[in-house]
């Protein structure tokens, strides 16, 4: 099994380039990634909690905390999603979005 060598940074690099660098292939990446996470932080929850709610079913007797663990993991997938900031949509500088609100000089050209 080859092992790859980590990215070290020189003690006391010549420039300030090379931390640049490391941080925009960093940023460019990030949607991929992103979606794995969010989708590992999503079924993550769903399987782990609807196991928690299946040994209490077999343990009371009931058949419906399952389901209720499974809403409830669902549930905190998306929140740590959106705590950990990967739901944001983020746009390249200069790109004019509809959504961004009322302009900040108060005229908002309606007719």
């Amino acid at each position: 099994m080859a092992l790859r060598k980590r990215k070290s940074s020189p003690a006391t690099p010549a420039s300030g380039s090379t931390h640049a660098a490391d941080d925009a292939e960093v940023r460019n990446d990030g949607g991929y990634n992103a979606g794995l996470a969010v989708f590992s932080y999503i079924i993550g929850g769903i399987i782990v909690w609807s196991l928690i709610g299946w040994g209490l079913d077999n343990l009371w007797g009931t058949r419906w905390i399952v389901l209720l663990g499974a809403l409830l993991g669902a549930a905190g997938g998306f929140y740590l999603s959106h705590m950990h900031g990967l739901t944001k949509q983020s746009t390249s500088a200069g790109e004019n979005n509809a959504d961004s609100g009322p302009s900040k000089d108060g005229d908002s050209n309606a007719k």
